[in-house]
């Protein structure tokens, strides 16, 4: 599967995986108990200087976060048309920065060192009988197919705006999907070969 992990190392790169994921959960439920535009726009500006100072390694999610920006501006024309302009502000600056943080943590974190991280979090419920390496496996495998889908998506629309000059739009919903059940297909079958052996 594609990666959005950088190779380029940063700062951020250097930060354990778990303190990271921890700052980053602490970070982003802040944001949901913040009410206050001035301070979720404070918080939003400090989302987007930590993210720049990634330097080079933010070059392969440049489109992601372009749609994400396009999203927060839809969600403010959307509440304003209904008369609710601070709510969809709000939404749309806790938006901005969950997302800045979760793309920041997938561009300099590989996989394998989260899922370690899930394994060690969930260990304590071996003890009940759970078995947590497969729990673990699951929620690793879940954030790898989100970024996965991001990346197939932006090849799709690199090749039909190279083909057509236009952007991919609704037109690549449908070999997205395509693409993307023949990717989980191909990833349950290894699994289960693995997992049976």
């Amino acid at each position: 599967m594609g990666s959005l992990y950088s190779d380029h190392i940063t700062w951020l790169h250097r930060v354990p995986a778990a303190f990271k994921l921890f700052c980053f959960a602490v970070l982003g439920t802040v944001q949901f108990l913040m009410g206050s535009p001035t301070a979720l726009v404070l918080s939003a500006l400090a989302c987007c200087l930590l993210f720049v100072s990634l330097g080079r390694a933010i070059y392969p999610a440049r489109k992601l976060v372009l749609s994400i920006v396009l999203a927060s501006l839809l969600i403010v024309a959307f509440h304003a048309f209904m008369q609710q302009p601070r709510l969809g502000v709000v939404s749309a600056l806790r938006l901005l920065s969950a997302s800045l943080l979760g793309i920041a943590l997938t561009l300099t974190t590989r996989s394998r060192d989260l899922l370690d991280v899930f394994e060690r979090l969930l260990s304590p419920l071996q003890r009940l009988g759970i078995r947590t390496e497969r729990l673990a496996l699951q929620l690793a495998m879940m954030l790898r197919f989100t970024e996965h889908f991001f990346v197939v998506w932006k090849r799709l629309d690199d090749a039909h705006r190279i083909r057509t000059g236009k952007a991919g739009g609704l037109r690549i919903l449908a070999p997205l999907t395509i693409q993307m059940l023949v990717c989980a297909r191909r990833a349950a079958d290894t699994l289960e070969l693995r997992l049976g052996e």
